[in-house]
């Protein structure tokens, strides 16, 4: 696997292929609007690709470079850089003080996804977060990440507001989800317990969505890989891995295959027959509500 880079996926692409496609553009003296005529790519693309917005396939690379006139040897080193760009593990530690652009980012990655699968060990994932929980882990995260507090309230206030309305791409009846949570994480306490009660039942609302799969691994189940940490997997394209001091991406083909085949393994072993299990732990958080 290449070295990591850091950055978002949408801001940190290696520069020298889109600084050299639009050197080679500017020697021909053509407008990002022309090449994009000729190319059948739209200026807006063009220009992401130019500035390191966007991570260009080799295939957009080798379209745009023959376009432009570039010698074989050129496409070929463009066309290899591109492909190993796309392979880099990416640590994304952009917006570490600004956790509600974080989330609009990773909801726009969301929104482009058709099928999304998630593998979260410690905390519900933040699709399906109440407003409450998310507050609860968006503060301990900041304070892990940049071992202060989310700054004034409304900060917190708007990173909550932006996690939450990531979830209405839940009703898009288009779009599939996969979510597997093992057991234990329901014990987890996360807020108050009256926070949980609230927590559990938006799981068992979700969970009967028809575009929705709830998994539960039973705490008596043979875990088939340890969990290590959680993933967001969107279209077979992209692998969210989070890590205690930032997020990381990648689209490398060996990378997504191997997160496929652990996400695939952890689900062989859950159940759909979730509301037995929620039933166990509303129960439990009731009598923790009842004790305070």
């Amino acid at each position: 696997m290449a070295a990591t880079r850091r950055g978002s996926p949408h801001g940190s692409a290696d520069l020298t292929v889109g600084l050299a496609l639009k050197r080679l553009r500017l020697r021909v003296g053509i407008t990002g609007q022309e090449l994009g005529h000729r190319a059948g790519m739209s200026q807006a693309k063009i220009s992401k690709i130019e500035t390191g917005r966007i991570l260009p396939s080799p295939e957009d690379v080798e379209r745009l470079a023959r376009h432009l006139g570039a010698s074989a040897s050129e496409i070929d080193r463009l066309t290899v850089q591109a492909g190993q760009n796309r392979d880099r593990m990416m640590d994304w530690r952009f917006g570490r003080n600004d956790a509600a652009t974080w989330q609009r980012e990773i909801a726009l990655m969301e929104s482009a996804a058709r099928e999304i699968r998630s593998f979260q060990p410690a905390v519900i994932t933040g699709l399906l977060q109440t407003g409450e929980y998310a507050k609860a882990v968006l503060t301990t995260v900041q304070e892990t990440w940049s071992e202060s507090v989310l700054g004034p309230p409304a900060a917190l206030a708007e990173a909550v507001a932006a996690r939450v309305n990531r979830q209405k791409i839940l009703e898009d009846p288009s779009k599939t989800f996969h979510f597997v949570i093992p057991e234990p994480l329901l014990r987890n306490l996360v807020g108050e317990p009256e926070d949980m009660l609230v927590q559990l039942r938006r799981l068992s609302e979700v969970a009967r969505q028809d575009n929705v799969s709830l998994l539960v691994i039973p705490e008596e189940e043979l875990r088939p890989y340890p969990p290590y940490h959680g993933f967001l997997m969107l279209d077979d394209q992209h692998v969210i891995i989070d890590l205690y001091n930032t997020v990381v991406v990648t689209r490398g083909r060996s990378d997504v295959r191997l997160y496929r085949h652990v996400f695939d393994a952890l689900e062989s072993r859950a159940t759909p027959d979730i509301a037995p299990i929620l039933e166990k732990y509303r129960r439990e958080y009731l009598r923790m509500a009842a004790e305070q």
